[in-house]
């Protein structure tokens, strides 16, 4: 390898490094090292109202709707919450299941949509129709197959609306099941989530979750809902929040007891064509947030081709393995406390096989930034 071919890698791997040192230090240890203390009995709040699209979810609302319906919440009027089920033209039986519930749960009641809206796909009509039917001003979002990971989870995320909030981003884990996929999955998971919490506690929001989010009603009818990007399948949570947040109307839960859990896919292809949809979100954020974004996978893609090659030039070798300890003496302990504060930490003995595989990640999902125009429907 020549001189100048040596130190032109040695200089991106440096560079690459020193970008992703400083990611970590700046942003993600917010995450690793959130403190703010919740309250399982809180003194009494404002009320709340739950809203959950579903579309063929027989099998999972009986499991997980529930524990929504029994939650520990306090309100200054009674009922203190309700929850809402919009069923969006669902073909299975679950119509039924959710009428014969509706005698036992005061605080509950369902909406039956029978014809698809024109030229809005996804999920944004349902959601727009059960936002609109909310009684109370403060609405807070979950899916159908997910479920409340205690039943203070609705106290939570409403303390995270103290102080002005209109916005509380959560987080929606997925279960630990066997497998490689599974840990891929939920590893991406917290990645994802580490991004997006940590930017968000500096002050720089710009997505949420629609497994786990919450905001305000007036918010949505300021922002005129979806009408800005309603021709996009996806986006119903992210690109409202990437809309609607500023660097301080948006509030962060994290404890265990506020998770939302999803069943994850449990065949590659499946979660493939689920992260393809996902992604092909990301072009339609502020020009702002691509750039953060686009700089921190930039240098995540470049890292380790350029470590690799580095290796092979002698004159800068020690200096490489110096830069190389201090990155993942850095990075180790910053991930090890947010995975721990994201009950996550079963993971961290995989973190940097799924860091190196991170690189896989970008060449398999970044087209679809690009060229991806998302599915038509939802489910």
């Amino acid at each position: 390898m020549s001189d100048n071919l040596g130190l032109i890698i040695f200089y991106c791997f440096a560079a690459a490094a020193g970008v992703q040192v400083l990611y970590y230090l700046i942003f993600f240890s917010r995450v690793a090292f959130y403190k703010r203390h919740f309250e399982e009995e809180h003194p009494p709040e404002e009320p709340l109202s739950v809203i959950i699209c579903a579309r063929n979810e027989e099998r999972s609302l009986p499991k997980n709707l529930p524990t929504v319906l029994q939650q520990r919440y306090h309100a200054h009027q009674d009922p203190a919450y309700e929850v809402i089920v919009v069923n969006d033209n669902s073909e299975d039986d679950s119509k039924y299941y959710l009428a014969s519930i509706e005698n036992g749960y005061s605080h509950y009641r369902h909406i039956e949509l029978k014809q698809p809206a024109q030229f809005i796909p996804g999920k944004k009509y349902p959601l727009s129709i059960g936002i609109k039917g909310a009684r109370y001003d403060t609405v807070v979002l979950t899916d159908a197959d997910c479920k409340p990971a205690s039943i203070y989870w609705l106290s939570m995320m409403g303390q995270g609306f103290e102080d002005g909030k209109e916005i509380v981003l959560g987080y929606g884990p997925y279960y630990k099941q066997p497998g490689f996929l599974n840990k891929v999955i939920r590893y991406e998971t917290y990645f994802s989530a580490l991004q997006y919490l940590s930017f968000a506690l500096s002050g720089i929001p710009y997505m949420g979750v629609g497994r786990n989010l919450a905001y305000k009603k007036e918010l949505f009818f300021r922002h005129k809902g979806f009408t800005a990007h309603q021709h996009i399948a996806s986006g119903d949570d992210d690109l409202f929040v990437n809309r609607a947040a500023n660097s301080g109307n948006v509030g962060v839960v994290i404890n265990k007891h506020a998770f939302a859990y999803s069943e994850p896919k449990r065949k590659w292809k499946h979660w493939f064509r689920q992260k393809t949809r996902h992604m092909s979100t990301g072009k339609h954020y502020r020009f702002g947030h691509k750039l953060l974004l686009g700089l921190f996978s930039l240098s995540h893609f470049l890292f380790y081709p350029a470590m690799v090659l580095v290796l092979f030039y002698p004159p800068m070798l020690y200096i490489t393995l110096y830069i190389l300890g201090g990155k993942i003496l850095i990075q180790s302990v910053i991930t090890y406390f947010a995975l721990k504060k994201l009950d996550e930490r079963d993971l961290f003995l995989y973190s940097w096989l799924m860091d190196i595989l991170m690189f896989l990640y970008y060449v398999i999902f970044t087209p679809a930034l690009f060229f991806s125009k998302g599915r038509s429907k939802w489910k």
